[in-house]
């Protein structure tokens, strides 16, 4: 009886996640929860998974409402609009590859016409040295940076990361949070002010987490684990 009863139960399973179909990217969670994105599939872009985008915003999906999401080297999009899902208040997503840029354009639309949702399709790097030189940033909305480029900029533009991270960490209004994911190529001992890092690994990918406390209005100094 015990052997019929887990053959009905393993015929009757279905994932919580199902993996998304080819071209397509889910929504993990929030208003548009479900709702489907499409990808390009060029190798510039490099989704991140949807297992390790759950395992993400189950960790600072609560630090979202609200919040202005810019997403870095932003490839397909998901990270931003999973952020104005769960409830940011506006998305900036930066792409330099136009093709890619355009399907971003489309897949905001496609979930809701008036979405505040700005595509710049410009170069990360540039793009963020003309942001921070904007006056008043520390007084304006909270962040919640994305900054998830291709893994082999930590070998050839590695200073470069490291030295626009330190920017973002120095601008960054109160409430402000950044995460910057990596695979096992890029030491994250490396991050600046490193013992300010909340470190999680999902192979291949390390995310690392940083934030400034609301109520403190000071840098956590959360350990890594």
């Amino acid at each position: 009886m015990d052997r019929e009863r887990k053959g009905r139960e393993l015929k009757n399973w279905r994932p919580t996640n199902p993996p998304s179909a080819a071209g397509k990217l889910r929504i993990i969670g929030g208003k548009y929860r479900g709702r489907q994105i499409d990808y390009s599939g060029d190798l510039r872009t490099r989704p991140m998974k949807d297992n390790i985008r759950e395992a993400l915003f189950n960790l600072v999906g609560g630090w979202i409402p609200g919040k202005l999401a810019i997403d870095l080297f932003a490839g397909s999009g998901a990270l931003g609009l999973e952020a104005i899902s769960r409830g940011a208040a506006k998305a900036i997503l930066i792409e330099r590859h136009l093709p890619t840029a355009k399907i971003m354009q489309a897949n905001a639309v496609s979930l809701d016409k008036d979405l505040p949702v700005v595509v710049e399709i410009s170069d990360t790097f540039f793009w963020l040295r003309q942001f921070l030189k904007q006056p008043g940033l520390r007084s304006g909305p909270a962040w919640a940076v994305f900054c998830s480029p291709p893994y082999a900029f930590y070998l050839e533009r590695k200073q470069d990361l490291l030295n626009a991270i330190l920017e973002l960490m120095t601008a960054a209004p109160d409430g402000s949070l950044i995460v910057v994911e990596s695979d096992e190529s890029f030491d994250v001992q490396e991050l600046p002010y490193q013992e300010q890092w909340r470190i999680r690994r999902y192979d291949p990918a390390v995310l690392s987490i940083w934030r400034v406390d609301d109520e403190l209005g000071a840098r956590e100094t959360s350990t890594s684990d």
